[in-house]
C-alpha cells in the first residue's frame, strides 16, 4: 500500500497495514478511501439508504399522486387509438408520463432546480390537455374517461402552480 504524508492511497484489506501501520484486523476497523474510519463497511455510497436517507419521498406530494392517477388514465386511453392518430396518442403518453416524473424529480431537488422541474411538469400537463382534447374531438378516445383525465390534469396544474407560487 502506498502512503504519502498522512494520506492513505490504497484500499484496506484484512492483513494489509492501515494508516497507523497495524494490520486492519488488529486495528478493529477498516479505513475507506476517504481516509477516515468507516463504521459500517457493508453500506457504501451507492446504497440508497445512505445517499437518500433524508430526501423527501414523493408519497407526501399530493400533486404527484394525482399526476400518477391522471397519467395512468391518459395512457390507458391512448393505447386504443386508431393508426392515423397514433402519433398524437404517442405524444399523449410521453407528455402524461412526464408530469409525475418531473414532479418527483423536482421534489427531490432544491432551489431553482426544483422550480425548473415543476415548471416542466406544469407545461407537460398543458400539453396533455391539448393532445387529449384533440383525440377526444376526433372521437378516438372515450369522451367520459378523457374528461376525467383532463379534470385530473387540471387539478395537477393548479397544485403545481401553488408549488411554484406559494402564498406568502
Amino acid at each position: 500500500m502506498t502512503t504519502s504524508g498522512s494520506f492513505n492511497y490504497g484500499w484496506v484489506v484484512d492483513g494489509w497495514p492501515d494508516v497507523k501501520g497495524k494490520p486492519a484486523s488488529e486495528a478493529g476497523r477498516r479505513t475507506t478511501l476517504d481516509f477516515g474510519p468507516h463504521i459500517d463497511w457493508g453500506r457504501g455510497m451507492n446504497d440508497p439508504e445512505v445517499t437518500m436517507s433524508d430526501a423527501p419521498t414523493n408519497s407526501n406530494l399530493n400533486a404527484y399522486r394525482k399526476a400518477i392517477e391522471a397519467a395512468g388514465l391518459a395512457i390507458d386511453l391512448s393505447k386504443r387509438v386508431p393508426a392515423p392518430l397514433k402519433s398524437l396518442a404517442d405524444q399523449v403518453i410521453r407528455s402524461a408520463a412526464s408530469v409525475p416524473a418531473n414532479l418527483a424529480e423536482g421534489h427531490g431537488r432544491l432551489g431553482r432546480d426544483r422550480a425548473h422541474h415543476w415548471r416542466i411538469a406544469y407545461a407537460s400537463a398543458k400539453e396533455v390537455d391539448c393532445h387529449l382534447s384533440l383525440l377526444c374531438i376526433a372521437g378516438a378516445v372515450h369522451r367520459g374517461k378523457a374528461t376525467t383525465a383532463l379534470q385530473l390534469f387540471d387539478e395537477v396544474r393548479a397544485m403545481t402552480w401553488r408549488l411554484l407560487h406559494p402564498i406568502s
